[in-house]
């Protein structure tokens, strides 16, 4: 099908158009499996796999010591530079070596631990094990997402997006059909694995062209670069998953597993539409950010991006709402008390958007102080404000803390921007008297 002018001649709306029907796909099949999760095991079901899905989101940056970022940026600007290249894949590999060492130690050592740490139970201490095994193909999967995303290979990323998941899902309905929730929790642990195989089916040759395997040496000669993306991606990713998991125990301990298996599954459907702008943003604002130079440059780009992507989601997280009773219906039968989180969860990540493409300027010129400072006030206000809604209006209040967190975000976000935006004209201005 031919994609319309006006669509093809704006590249964010080309990349909308072309991974619509992937997150489509996507958001069927993870919400049919939601509903099959929620139908056999019921809450603790979701409670159980959604911390499940925080640890493998842990790992996937902490293994690659997250950097992430960092290819994506150098990929994009080193890109015709084979000696860059070779710098940035060697300096990738050790970070990449010493992730995945630091990992598996953690999780082997301290399996029966974090096992009842994160279920409640020593019964699933073998699957802390088989993530431990494991921690070296999350590792290399992320690392090859970065390519691709640095390279902006839309196309490809989202057959390997749509195919991976297919594959992963395929594994995990069948588990559910067999009533098998064991099986479904390694489903979910070897995701990672299984996007790793397809992506290298896909995306071969076009790695082989800038990753030559044979010029890797052990020494990280861009290792201050990366540094910075590591700090960043520490305070936005590890932290996060961190307090999300601590957050599920809060409830447990506070209230009941039911409210939080609730929680998890409003956040479940939160992160799969929210997964949009994620591949969105990385594969466009960090390119582009990365090389905009002045104020006014920076304006426009960030213009493009609100007036493209702002309307979309705001008409979807309206349609979501009034459509709640039937989302709730349809994919978590019986989750009846999820109907008054909507409201707050809606609201709070569509002002988390509006943040989130002012913070990917943090990323993509690697501001790592205004970076770190955003995202500990961020996690640090979720936190608190947990602590403190949920005992007034119980699990409730851990979505209006979600909602409150953003609105103060996006200010304190905003203002930091423009001081720095500002700041540099400042400068230029007087480097040009």
């Amino acid at each position: 099908m031919r994609i319309p002018g006006f669509i093809r001649n704006n590249v964010l709306l080309k990349m909308t158009s072309l991974n619509a029907p992937v997150i489509l796909v996507r958001q069927f099949i993870s919400l049919f499996i939601r509903r099959m999760i929620a139908e056999n095991f019921g809450e603790s079901g979701i409670f159980l796999q959604g911390q499940l899905r925080s640890l493998i989101q842990l790992l996937t940056s902490f293994t690659s010591l997250g950097i992430f970022n960092g290819v994506v940026k150098y990929i994009s600007e080193y890109r015709d530079d084979q000696e860059k290249l070779k710098d940035l894949f060697s300096t990738t590999f050790v970070f990449t070596v010493i992730g995945s060492i630091v990992s598996a130690v953690v999780l082997l050592v301290w399996h029966q631990d974090l096992s009842h740490y994160l279920f409640g139970t020593y019964q699933y201490a073998y699957l802390i094990q088989l993530i431990a095994v494991l921690v070296p193909f999350i590792s290399l999967q992320r690392v090859f997402n970065g390519v691709v995303n640095g390279l902006s290979q839309y196309k490809k990323f989202a057959k390997i997006d749509l195919v991976s998941y297919l594959v992963s899902s395929a594994w995990v309905i069948i588990c559910l059909m067999q009533n098998n929730f064991d099986g479904v929790l390694i489903g979910i642990a070897a995701t990672p694995l299984i996007q790793l195989l397809i992506l290298l089916w896909v995306f071969i040759d076009v790695l082989r062209q800038y990753l030559k395997i044979k010029n890797l040496v052990f020494r990280a000669p861009m290792a201050k670069l990366f540094v910075a993306f590591s700090m960043m991606s520490f305070f936005s990713t590890v932290v996060l998953s961190t307090v999300e998991i601590e957050i599920r125990n809060l409830i447990l301990r506070r209230i009941s597993e039911s409210d939080a298996g609730i929680w998890s599954a409003m956040l479940d459907l939160s992160k799969n539409y929210m997964a949009f702008s994620t591949i969105l943003f990385t594969m466009y604002v960090i390119p582009k950010f990365a090389v905009v130079h002045g104020r006014l440059q920076f304006l426009k780009e960030m213009g493009i991006v609100y007036r493209t992507i702002l309307p979309i989601f705001g008409l979807g997280m309206i349609g979501v709402y009034f459509c709640r009773g039937f989302i709730i219906d349809l994919i978590f039968p019986g989750f009846d008390a999820m109907s008054s989180l909507f409201k707050w969860q809606l609201v709070g990540d569509f002002i988390r958007l509006i943040g989130m493409v002012m913070s990917y300027y943090f990323i993509a010129r690697k501001l790592v102080y205004y970076f770190v400072i955003t995202e500990i006030l961020s996690v640090g206000l979720f936190y608190v404000f947990a602590h403190y809604f949920i005992g007034q209006y119980g699990v409730e209040g851990v979505v209006i803390g979600h909602m409150i967190r953003y609105v103060v975000y996006v200010v304190v976000v905003f203002l930091m921007v423009w001081y720095y935006v500002s700041r540099q004209a400042k400068e230029k201005v007087r480097s040009d008297e």
